[in-house]
C-alpha cells in the first residue's frame, strides 16, 4: 500500500527534507531516510528525530526541500 510510504524524508547529503503524502513521488536511494510517518511534522521536530536516530551530523542545517528539485515523473 502506497499510504505506508507517506511522511517525512531526509536527504543526508544536502540535509533537506520533504513531505510526501502522494504516490507521485517517493524518494528512493542511499541519501534517503524515512524520519516519521507523520506528514505534518514540524521542522523543529524533524530536526530533533534527526538527532535522535544521528543520520546528519549537525541537524541544524535541516531546511525544507525545494519540489523543483525533484525528478519530473516519465
Amino acid at each position: 500500500m502506497q499510504h505506508e510510504k507517506f511522511g517525512i524524508y531526509l536527504n543526508t547529503k544536502n540535509c533537506q527534507v520533504m513531505r510526501i503524502n502522494s504516490p507521485y513521488w517517493i524518494p528512493k536511494g542511499a541519501g534517503w531516510v524515512f524520519l516519521t510517518p507523520e506528514v505534518n511534522t514540524t521542522l523543529l521536530k524533524i530536526r530533533g528525530l534527526a538527532k535522535e536516530k544521528g543520520v546528519v551530523k549537525d541537524p541544524e542545517k535541516i531546511v525544507w526541500g525545494d519540489w523543483s528539485e525533484v525528478p519530473k515523473k516519465r
